[in-house]
């Protein structure tokens, strides 16, 4: 049965931060959305598809499996889907079904001969544009009858359906009007009689084959980025909420350095710390993509992916202050974790990614609202959590928030030179406080120890400590 545009069952909760967080559809910093990184669309159409596909991901573990056998059919035979018809073939039968145009319904021939002779001698542009529309919708059906006469006997999940649809469609009586071959060379009389047919009688049919064109194209698409990125198809999994992965990385970087995810009833939440810039928040990132990418039905940038759907995903990355609306950083921050709270409380699978929350607040709330938000979300079997912090002392009191806090660093690599970063997830809490180094590699208190064009009083200079060295 059809799904309804306002059907949301089956479907995952994501919200504009969310969003916004992973760039699904746009980036702040103006590179390519992950819309973009997918789109290997042919038609303007399958774009509109896809995107729309983006905006609603599965959540049902049934309705990802016949997305992702729709993409291994494609996949395992890109050859046939070749045969799909073009942007060009789809964007003039879609121009013609939708520009206004006089035509020509009359029943009696005598009738329907002296409204042809009239638009062909007073409509000549109208009658031109008719022409070039019916013989743009006839490429498009012969194309799609050419499509589906191939070997697709073996097509699975989304594709049956899709496919029963077309030929249906196409084996209407009135369609069979439409030749095998091209109608440019026929005249007045036939050429309007075609046009009566397929803008009066079969509108409604050349739509909905333009729509299912364009759902075609999308899974082609899909299946295109699959092994465009050298994607692995995740495993859907029933009963308890759980995600693992092996090897899992972020699509966008060009040298990524592969981690692991283990999150389960037994490790609900990840407590994850370590120094800025050491990864925290590219390895949240990337199980989010990741996950969504799963929902999608795609394959996803890992070297093994397992998974139960979520219903809702949240991420709280990049929050803001809302000046025109009075929210605070912290007031966003609060109402960021009722967000979540909320779903978990309407008994909804949840995957929650916190990075660095209750930075809008001092030290001592900061900690005891995190402590109070690891213990409860601890004891949540529909919720997942990841939970960045620079919260260290936190160590102290997770056995006291519950035991299924799962403790996992990133490090920055310390030597005489510079911080350099392995980005390797590692089992434990960070214990690197360097703050302090990274202000002096860059020579902020250099800058403001000095005076202008000189050096401060007491301060000693370059020369004076080279001298003191070589002395």
């Amino acid at each position: 049965m059809p799904q309804s545009a306002n059907d949301t069952s089956g479907i995952l909760g994501l919200d504009v931060h969310t969003l916004k967080d992973l760039e699904i559809f746009e980036s702040e910093t103006g590179d390519a959305s992950l819309f973009d990184f997918c789109n290997f669309t042919r038609t303007r159409g399958g774009a509109a598809a896809l995107r729309r596909r983006m905006e609603r991901p599965w959540s049902n573990a049934g309705r990802i499996r016949a997305t992702q056998a729709s993409i291994r059919f494609i996949d395992a035979q890109p050859e046939l889907f070749t045969a799909v018809p073009s942007a060009y073939v789809s964007g003039g039968a879609e121009a013609y079904t939708q520009e206004i145009l006089p035509a020509l319904d009359h029943r009696s021939w005598l009738d329907f001969a002296f409204g042809a002779f009239q638009m062909w001698f007073n409509h000549d542009s109208h009658y031109f544009s008719i022409v070039r529309g019916v013989q743009a919708t006839c490429r498009l059906v012969q194309a799609l009858r050419a499509f589906v006469a191939q070997n697709l006997a073996s097509s699975a999940g989304e594709l049956v359906p899709l496919l029963q649809q077309i030929r249906a469609l196409l084996s209407r009586p009135k369609l069979a009007e439409v030749p095998d071959y091209d109608v440019g060379a026929w005249g007045t009389w036939r050429m309007l009689r075609l046009d009566q047919v397929l803008r009066i009688h079969e509108k409604e049919t050349i739509t909905r084959l333009l729509g299912l064109l364009y759902k075609l194209d999308a899974l082609t698409s899909m299946a295109d980025a699959t092994r465009e990125y050298g994607f692995i198809m995740p495993l859907v999994e029933e009963g308890a909420l759980r995600v693992r992965a092996k090897g899992l990385v972020h699509p966008y970087l060009a040298k990524p350095v592969a981690n692991p995810v283990e999150l389960n009833q037994e490790s609900r939440v990840l407590f994850l710390t370590g120094p800025n810039m050491a990864g925290k928040t590219t390895y949240l990132r990337a199980l989010a993509t990741a996950l969504y990418l799963a929902q999608l039905g795609m394959g996803v940038p890992a070297r093994s992916f397992c998974f139960v759907p979520v219903e809702r995903l949240f991420s709280s990355i990049s929050l803001t202050d809302d000046l025109r609306r009075g929210v605070s950083y912290f007031r966003a921050e609060a109402l960021r974790v009722k967000a979540v709270a909320s779903a978990v409380a309407e008994g909804r699978r949840v995957v929650a990614l916190m990075d660095e929350p209750f930075k809008g607040t001092n030290v001592k709330d900061a900690f005891d609202a995190s402590l109070a938000i690891l213990e409860r979300f601890s004891g949540r079997e529909n919720c997942l959590l990841i939970f960045s912090s620079h919260q260290i002392e936190l160590n102290d009191h997770l056995d006291i928030a519950g035991g299924q806090i799962d403790c996992r660093y990133f490090e920055a690599v310390e030597s005489s030179d510079r911080l350099h970063f392995d980005y390797l997830l590692r089992s434990g809490i960070s214990e690197q406080r360097l703050g302090m180094r990274v202000l002096r590699e860059e020579g902020i208190f250099e800058l403001l120890d000095g005076s202008p064009g000189g050096h401060s009083a007491g301060s000693p200079t370059d020369e004076s400590r080279l001298s003191a060295h070589s002395s």
